[in-house]
C-alpha cells in the first residue's frame, strides 16, 4: 500500500470519514484541505432524487452568485446592429453577427457564454453541432436569448450562472474561487442550494436532497448536512 503525502495526512486529519458538516464548516474545511498552487475553483455536488429522463422531473435553472464566480468571463453577443452599442456598452468581449457566426462555423469558440436575441435563432440554429457540445448554445431558460441582451450581459459578468442535473441525477456547479472569503464561499454555495430547492419538481417523490459535497479542483469531497442549508 502507498504511503499516503504529508498533505494527504493533513486532510485525513481535518476531514472525519463518513461525517456531514455544517454549510459553514465544509466551506472553511474545503479552504483548509486546497494545496494547489494555482487559483482552485470551489465546486458543488448536489444529488437529486429525481430522475432526469421524465420531462417533468427535470432540475434546470439559473442562479446570480451574490459574490460572483471569481473569474473573467468572455461574453460573445450575437445581437442586430442597433443592439450593439448597448452589448458593448454592457460589457460584451465581443459583439456581431455574421461574422461571428462564420467563426464559429470555422470552429472558434474562445468564449465562455454566448447571448443572444430570438429573432436570430433561426441563423444560430445551425451551428448545433458546435456549440452543443461545449455548453454554448444560448437558450431561453438560461436568460440567454432574450431581447434585452445588455441585461443579460451584466448579469452574466456579475455572477450570473445556469446549471441542470445531468442523466445521474446530479447538479455539478462551478460556484466561486477557494481564494474567497469561507463567508463569500458560504454565501454563494446558499444561494445556489436555494435555488435548486426552489426548482424542486412537483412529480419528484421522496426525499429530494440526497447529497451535498463541496469541493476544490483538486481536493477531496467534504459532505454537507442538507439540513444545514436551512440553518445558514
Amino acid at each position: 500500500m502507498s504511503k499516503l503525502t504529508k498533505n494527504q495526512k493533513l486532510v485525513a486529519n481535518k476531514v472525519e470519514a463518513g461525517k456531514a458538516y455544517s454549510l459553514k464548516e465544509a466551506c472553511e474545511l474545503v479552504k483548509e484541505i486546497t494545496f494547489t498552487k494555482f487559483d482552485a475553483s470551489f465546486d458543488i455536488d448536489v444529488r437529486l432524487g429525481v430522475d432526469p429522463r421524465k420531462a417533468d422531473q427535470m432540475v434546470r435553472g439559473v442562479v446570480s452568485l451574490p459574490n460572483g464566480t471569481g473569474k473573467t468571463v468572455r461574453v460573445l453577443c450575437l445581437c442586430t446592429p442597433d443592439k450593439e452599442a448597448a452589448a458593448k456598452e454592457a460589457g460584451a468581449d465581443y459583439v456581431g453577427l455574421d461574422e461571428y457566426i462564420e467563426k464559429i462555423k470555422g470552429g472558434w469558440t474562445d468564449v465562455d457564454v454566448i447571448i443572444t436575441m430570438p429573432a436570430i435563432m433561426g441563423k444560430i440554429g445551425a451551428l448545433g453541432r458546435v456549440l452543443g457540445p461545449r455548453g454554448l448554445m444560448p437558450n431561453p431558460k438560461s436568460g440567454t436569448v432574450t431581447m434585452d441582451v445588455a441585461k443579460a450581459i451584466k448579469e452574466v459578468k456579475q455572477g450570473k450562472i445556469d446549471f441542470k442535473v445531468d442523466k445521474a441525477g446530479i447538479v455539478h456547479a462551478s460556484i466561486g474561487k477557494v481564494n474567497f472569503t469561507a463567508d463569500q464561499m458560504q454565501g454563494n454555495a446558499k444561494a445556489f442550494l436555494d435555488t435548486i430547492i426552489k426548482l424542486k419538481p412537483a412529480a419528484a417523490k421522496g426525499t429530494y436532497i440526497k447529497s451535498i459535497y463541496l469541493s476544490s479542483t483538486m481536493s477531496k469531497g467534504v459532505k454537507v448536512d442538507p439540513k444545514s442549508v436551512e440553518e445558514a
